[in-house]
């Protein structure tokens, strides 16, 4: 197998591949893949299918997939959002759908059995998560959507599929103290690029995940040059500017999404991984 393919974005083993690979890898067999739909809150998808490997990247709710293999209770996987590749349990995804017409755009909210917030909640959702609304209905005053199921989620709390906001980092302040989560996307818990990608996602925008692949957004500027929007990169991490002294970032130090200032995060994090490696404007 060529290293030159990141496995991360392109799906081949021996036994098989994405059609599209075609010509490029050798493997026994290509598929085009099977549309599928995440039908849980939040799954992690996983580079080999094994509990005990680590999360890459995490799918939500509604999202859709590529379903590429199933076997031994796991399915392979490549995520329409951005291409990601990886194994996800085989009962998190299913066959699609009506396609979404609504997006969760607060960080969490709840799907409750039945118009109504004193109903038992079915699950939580996290910002980005996708829903197809059928209907509407009103208790006490507050109005809900009513999706597949009998579920409901409290209607202000979503948006029309498509751009939700206009300025990113407004949207990256709202994830502040949520938990740092290796691998997370989502307003359960969240990682440096997984906060880059989800808040640009919400105006718009797709971000690739990774930092390593983060750092082409945009163009290069100077330090002397930040301002608010702005990506600083170091070695394995990314932050977003709040103002040109100021920046949040979800964070191994604190475990949280915090603030915290540039200068300070540049002579804390300098002794571990140095100095930052890149500046960037989106």
């Amino acid at each position: 197998m060529p290293e030159a393919l990141d496995r991360r974005l392109n799906a081949y083993r021996e036994d098989l591949a994405e059609d599209r690979l075609r010509g490029l890898v050798e493997a026994k067999r290509f598929v085009e893949g099977t549309p599928a739909t995440v039908t849980v809150p939040v799954t992690p998808l996983r580079a080999r299918p094994d509990l005990a490997c680590g999360t890459d990247t995490e799918l939500l709710y509604g999202e859709t997939a590529g379903v590429l293999d199933v076997a031994d209770g796991w399915a392979w996987v490549k995520s329409d959002l951005d291409g990601y590749v990886g194994y996800v349990p085989q009962d998190a995804v299913e066959e699609p759908g009506a396609p979404a017409t609504h997006i969760v755009a607060v960080p969490r909210t709840f799907a409750y059995r039945g118009a109504d917030l004193r109903f038992p909640q079915a699950f939580a959702l996290s910002m980005g998560s996708r829903l197809n609304v059928v209907g509407e209905a009103e208790t006490r005053g507050t109005r809900y959507f009513l999706l597949d199921g009998g579920l409901a989620v409290v209607a202000n709390h979503c948006a029309p599929v498509g751009r939700i906001a206009d300025d990113y980092v407004a949207i990256a302040t709202r994830f502040l103290e949520t938990p740092y989560l290796w691998g997370g996307r989502s307003g359960f818990g969240i990682d440096c690029s997984g906060l880059v990608q989800l808040s640009m996602q919400m105006t718009g925008q797709q971000a690739p995940r990774d930092t390593d692949m983060q750092v082409a957004i945009g163009q290069p500027i100077g330090r002397d040059d930040l301002t608010r929007g702005d990506l600083v990169f170091w070695k394995g991490h990314v932050a977003i500017m709040e103002d040109d002294k100021t920046l949040v970032h979800a964070n191994g130090h604190t475990m949280t999404v915090a603030r915290e200032g540039l200068d300070d995060a540049i002579r804390r994090i300098g002794w571990l991984y140095g100095e930052p490696t890149g500046y960037r404007r989106p």
